[in-house]
């Protein structure tokens, strides 16, 4: 792994769970974060060639990282870096390039990992077996739409914290302790996740099975659907963060 930040390291430390063994990793990490025990840190990208090599540094730092790979000839190159083009990884990367973007609950095996690339090659087959044990895994065909889904899946879980703090705070408001209010929150929005993922009908039904006419679940949903308002802010903050990962994919593409 070139990098294991936030998101590098929650991949890792699922795989780690699911039992890949420690001693099978090396993290390139030239500040030396603490890593899971037997993973092997190094400051600098190592001689020796490896099978798989997953890029989770930050995008600007690609072209000096694409160079300390020269000469390397992994099975399979993952790329989790943002914005960054198969296009644009294919002038650096001497190897089979599949992108992917998963988001911070894999750590737990409930992520969810976008992959685009060549899906039916041994690249693509590998990267599928590879990210199983993060969670649901989609192939993504037309890569334009990776910054959507970079936006729903990848930023979605801050949008969603954003929420489950709204929701406390509202009820804080209301007269709850506050830290009452949020375990409340967090317990509700589980568990509707967990029965919205394990039902055969889709949230909008679920939501409209939980509000009787005239009572005041309804009157709730009223103030979120008038005008569409919950609906036009979320589309508002998907577009926002879509259009920054197509900005930083010019920027990439120009610096190329």
């Amino acid at each position: 792994m070139i990098g294991a930040g936030n998101m590098g390291g929650a991949m890792l430390r699922r795989w780690l769970d699911a039992g890949l063994l420690s001693a099978q990793v090396t993290v390139v990490s030239p500040s030396g974060r603490a890593m899971p025990d037997g993973v092997r840190v190094v400051a600098a990208t190592p001689v020796e060639r490896f099978d798989t090599i997953v890029l989770a540094c930050k995008p600007q730092q690609l072209t000096s990282v694409a160079g300390a790979l020269r000469g390397h000839a992994p099975r399979l190159t993952i790329s989790i870096l943002a914005g960054v083009e198969l296009a644009s990884l294919a002038t650096l990367i001497e190897a089979p390039v599949v992108r992917a973007m998963p988001n911070l609950p894999v750590e737990i095996g409930k992520g969810v990992v976008a992959l685009h690339g060549e899906r039916g090659a041994e690249a693509g087959e590998r990267a599928a077996t590879l990210m199983a044990p993060l969670g649901l895994v989609e192939w993504i065909d037309d890569e334009r739409l990776f910054d959507v889904v970079t936006a729903l899946a990848g930023s979605g879980p801050a949008f969603l914290y954003r929420f489950i703090d709204a929701l406390a705070q509202g009820g804080a408001a209301l007269g709850l302790p506050a830290d009452q209010a949020a375990r409340l929150a967090l317990a509700t929005v589980e568990g509707s996740a967990l029965l919205a993922a394990r039902a055969e009908a889709g949230p909008g039904v679920l939501a409209d099975r939980v509000a009787s006419p005239g009572g005041s679940t309804r009157e709730g949903l009223n103030v979120l659907d008038g005008d569409e308002a919950l609906p036009r802010l979320i589309e508002a903050t998907l577009r926002a963060a879509a259009r920054r990962n197509a900005e930083m994919a010019a920027i990439v593409r120009s610096s190329g």
